[in-house]
């Protein structure tokens, strides 16, 4: 296989050689390195990489990937990392827009017509830049004889993967977790990985997200070795009966390797540590354990996040553990009834909820396990019982965190193509993406796909939403469906069909807007509404802002369809930067680093500022979410 440039400029290519999607698990030889958390079948290839920059396709070195070619010249980079945080490129903060507007002519391949393709629209582009990275590493003696894979956690926004001079693959998707096979191409002694990473791709049209625009790996990089017996994939699927007192649990394996005489002893814990479940069952390619019937279960919810711990052993045929993998799921009962009235547990569902940006002052969309954890320590303090990963797959260990600490979900696809359809504040859907077009469908499935299959088994998720302000169409109708076919536990979210409502009876469980004014949310509960409402943005916290949050929480008592929502935002996407003149480290927004076009000052909507300090707002925020956080 041979890397194509050319596949920047077409949406009907975005993964080449790239694994299919699989649940978030981590696989461990023992069950003493299940306990301990500590895998000896991981490698982290985290740290310092050379790295060359080039301003454009045509600049960067040819060949670099090769065995016999020299990289003394290439600089350091560390990864995880955003290129343009380690000076190079061009920091940009944009929200709708996308960033090439008022430079270059650009309009989505296909959005047209089928004959309007556009080559070259991106691998030929004088705004495209290009990080080439090089890692070499030895494999651990512990790796020998193994199949070994790669996860890119993240890399924004495509990536061109080879192995010793080797193509090995190719993805788009910034967000979502990349995993390719290095089997066929890992050699004695040291290997030689080579990723080249291009900032837009038409990648670029469907994540048009607010936020400041980077390129480059910025979430971990890891080697996998595969044991003989391999746990591909866990689905779990935790039943709740309607008395709240029985839980009915199945759990779905998908395993691959030397299966003949192997098998899987599948053990659940109660919350408490009481073993509730010890079964063995043959070793399949697919395995299951249907219908188990739990008795006086524990509930999970935000006030109790009870978790139970499914453990699958995966021993050979001469009786030797090979793989484990341990699990936390929750037993939550999510209903919508024929009233459109939505509880938890029994509970009406109240949201007091922030949509967050993944943010660190000094990383970026790199943000560290502490700053993650100060997030989770600030919802608690503060009565914030929900999030929305606004807007796009977060990192891995934030949805257990979720899990752990009672936050209900919002798990947002990485889908926004606000630049197609609105145009200088105009609702203007003459070429929008993805739309109908069936070139668009393939890519906006295998998100949906990837955020669905990644994190499926995590108590907190409620929601699956299906992107922001992409407007509607047959390809998201699509996206709808597949959620709706695969999980019947969850609602599905989407904004747009506000926009057109031609879609409104088959895209989203519920009425999403964005801003209405409390008595715009009234009317609609008032008059026979189709679905309950919940408002995925609201409460624009910006400057001095937030106040009359009181008539957005009163209509929890007046309307029992009411679902609540998630302020915009929860923190301010800033820089730390040093000051030219006093030396200092000074906090600086959109348009401070000298990029036009830019939103200025519209990256601060959080909160609470970048570095985590609450603003004033959020005591108005505390006092009102406190008056709604008994459930």
């Amino acid at each position: 296989m041979i890397a194509n440039l050319e596949w920047l400029d077409d949406p009907t290519v975005f993964r080449v050689g790239k694994l299919p999607a699989h649940s978030d698990h981590t696989v461990y030889r023992s069950a003493a390195e299940a306990t301990q958390k500590s895998s000896s079948l991981i490698k982290s290839l985290d740290g310092t990489w050379q790295f060359n920059f080039a301003n454009t396709p045509k600049q960067r070195l040819l060949n670099f990937e090769q065995l016999d070619f020299s990289t003394e010249q290439f600089n350091e980079i560390q990864v995880p990392g955003h290129i343009e945080l380690q000076n190079y490129g061009q920091i940009q903060y944009i929200n709708t827009l996308y960033p090439w507007e008022g430079k270059t002519y650009r309009r989505p391949p296909y959005a047209l017509g089928s004959d309007n393709t556009y080559p070259g629209i991106f691998s030929d582009a004088d705004d495209n830049t290009v990080g080439q990275y090089v890692k070499t590493f030895t494999l651990p003696d512990n790796f020998t004889n193994q199949d070994v894979h790669i996860q890119f956690d993240g890399v924004e926004e495509a990536m061109y993967l080879w192995l010793n001079g080797q193509f090995v693959g190719y993805s788009e998707d910034s967000f979502s977790r990349a995993e390719f096979d290095l089997t066929p191409y890992l050699q004695v002694g040291e290997n030689k990985l080579a990723v080249e990473v291009f900032k837009y791709s038409t990648a670029a049209f469907i994540e048009d997200q607010d936020m400041f625009r980077f390129s480059g790996i910025f979430r971990s990089v890891r080697l996998i070795a595969i044991p003989a017996v391999n746990v591909v994939d866990v689905h779990i699927k935790p039943v709740v009966s309607a008395d709240l007192q029985h839980g009915d649990f199945s759990v779905a394996l998908t395993l691959a390797g030397e299966l003949a005489d192997a098998h899987a002893q599948i053990v659940v814990n109660a919350p408490k540590g009481i073993v509730v479940l010890d079964k063995s069952v043959a070793a399949n390619t697919t395995t299951t354990l249907a219908h188990e019937i739990f008795d006086e279960i524990q509930l999970w919810s935000h006030k109790q996040p009870n978790l139970y711990t499914l453990t699958v052993t995966i021993f050979d045929a001469k009786q030797q553990v090979v793989a484990v993998v341990p699990y936390e799921f929750g037993f939550r009962r999510l209903v919508k009834n024929d009233q459109n009235q939505v509880t938890l547990n029994n509970v009406p569902l109240h949201l007091n909820g922030v949509n967050r940006h993944e943010w660190s002052p000094t990383g970026g969309r790199n943000v560290s396990l502490a700053e993650m954890a100060a997030d989770i320590q600030i919802f608690k303090d503060h009565h914030i019982n929900a999030v929305r990963t606004s807007h796009y797959p977060n990192q891995v260990p934030w949805y257990g965190m979720c899990d752990e600490a009672g936050i209900y979900m919002m798990a947002e696809t990485n889908l926004e193509s606000h630049g197609s359809w609105q145009k200088m504040g105009a609702v203007e859907p003459s070429y929008n993406v993805p739309g109908s077009i069936p070139e668009w469908l393939d890519v906006v499935m295998d998100r949906a796909k990837s955020n669905f299959e990644q994190f499926k088994n995590h108590p907190s998720i409620l929601f699956w939403s299906l992107g922001n302000e992409s407007y509607t169409g047959d390809n998201i109708a699509a996206m709808d469906a597949y959620f709706k076919s695969m999980d019947d536990s969850r609602l599905t979210h989407y904004e747009g069909v506000f926009q057109n409502r031609v879609d409104e009876d088959r895209i989203s469980d519920v009425e999403s807007r964005m801003y209405a004014h409390p008595n715009e949310i009234a009317e609609y509960l008032a008059n026979n509404p189709k679905k309950p409402y919940l408002n995925c943005e609201y409460m624009h916290s910006m400057g001095n802002s937030v106040g009359g949050f009181d008539e957005y929480v009163q209509l929890f008592d007046k309307f029992d369809t009411y679902l609540g929502g998630f302020i915009w935002d929860y923190i301010d996407q800033a820089l730390y930067v040093t000051d030219e003149v006093t030396g200092q480290q000074v906090i600086r927004y959109g348009g401070d680093f000298d990029e036009r076009h830019s939103d200025y000052e519209f990256s601060g909507n959080g909160i609470v500022f970048a570095t985590r300090q609450p603003k004033p707002a959020i005591q108005e925020v505390s006092y009102y979410y406190g008056r709604y956080d008994n459930e």
